[in-house]
């Protein structure tokens, strides 16, 4: 299905039954013997920040819930197709960067993205949240979609239908917002979850969430159950409000978007990255966003891929944590924290 015309999650809700999902091996999966397999691709670094490559399964340990586990499948390298799903906050704070993310996103997709092997998805969200490209592997749909990355304009705004069952476009969120949960909910929920093998969803924004349905800690899980990383990139105009006012990262939250009250953006997507097993990067004048572009593709290269089947006899249906490390003292493992059994 790759329509090149934006559609709300209304429709993608209507819709998304249709997408075939690829039939590859998932993070986690089952033989048609009852073997259930629980598959995790990590990034491995020294503690200069550098990409370790060249261990071997005997190089790793991992556990569950505490309990050591074997791990029966390895890989250096995944070459599994690669589900991407872009996220880009188009409310009015970010006006003035939407241009620099179309630019480095252009270049991002040329990069990342194989032909006939990988696909991506663009999602925009403000007070709404709508998909401007569905799953694709066509550079030229996904361009045409960057194209359209636009803040809210007062005639989409009044626009009817969209936005999350039950709600129009614009219904109860007339006076603004940024909807960034639901945003992460929708593009797990109802893409990524549907999707086997790596998948990776790049999150541009500020990182203040003033009008979501659900909250941190939901969109934290359908991330999780949808086995997806996500990489939070923190973009902001720091001269939006008021000449250089930047985040206060003391508990009390933002001084430059509203001050007391609004979640910090930083740890907001320091927690979405960590969790899912990601990375968070902060875009500054020693960071361009299309260095953090480059770290990601980097990332996205060089995965380990382990699976096993789980030794424990635990009829527990709920969330599993897993810890991953390295025999080898100062190397740091990122993968996800755990996943909750299907």
């Amino acid at each position: 299905m790759e329509s090149s015309s934006p559609i709300s999650r209304r429709t993608v809700l209507a819709g998304l039954g249709l997408l075939p999902g690829r039939m590859l091996l998932g993070q986690d999966a089952t033989f048609s013997a009852g073997v259930k397999v629980v598959n995790v691709f990590a990034n491995v670094r020294d503690k200069k920040g550098e990409i370790v490559k060249g261990l071997t399964k005997d190089d790793f340990l991992l556990d569950e819930d505490g309990v050591k586990q074997t791990i029966r499948y390895f890989a250096q390298e995944s070459d599994l197709p690669l589900t991407l799903g872009l996220l880009v906050d188009t409310s009015g704070s970010q006006r003035r960067l939407i241009e620099q993310e179309r630019s480095a996103s252009y270049k991002f997709f040329e990069q990342v993205m194989r032909q006939d092997k990988d696909v991506a998805f663009v999602i925009h969200f403000d007070f709404d949240v709508e998909l401007l490209q569905d799953l694709t592997s066509s550079r030229k749909l996904l361009d045409k979609a960057l194209e359209e990355l636009e803040t809210p304009q007062p005639l989409r705004r009044n626009r009817q239908g969209g936005g999350y069952p039950g709600r129009g476009r614009g219904g109860g969120r007339q006076g603004g917002g940024t909807n960034l949960y639901d945003a992460v909910m929708l593009a797990s929920d109802e893409l990524m979850r549907k999707q086997a093998g790596r998948k990776a969803i790049i999150l541009l924004t500020d990182g203040v969430d003033t009008g979501s349905k659900v909250t941190l800690s939901t969109a934290i899980e359908a991330a999780q159950r949808a086995d997806t990383l996500v990489y939070g990139i923190l973009f902001e105009d720091t001269e939006m409000f008021g000449g250089g006012i930047s985040i206060s990262l003391g508990g009390l939250g933002r001084g430059g978007r509203g001050g007391i009250g609004l979640p910090d953006g930083k740890k907001v997507l320091d927690q979405l990255s960590r969790e899912t097993g990601g990375r968070m990067f902060q875009v500054s004048k020693k960071q361009s966003l299309e260095r953090v572009f480059e770290q990601i593709e980097q990332d996205l290269r060089h995965q380990y891929s382990l699976g096993y089947t789980p030794d424990s006899t635990t009829a527990v249906r709920g969330y599993r944590r897993i810890r991953l490390t390295t025999k080898q003292k100062g190397l740091i493992v990122q993968t996800r924290e755990g996943y909750y059994p299907s």
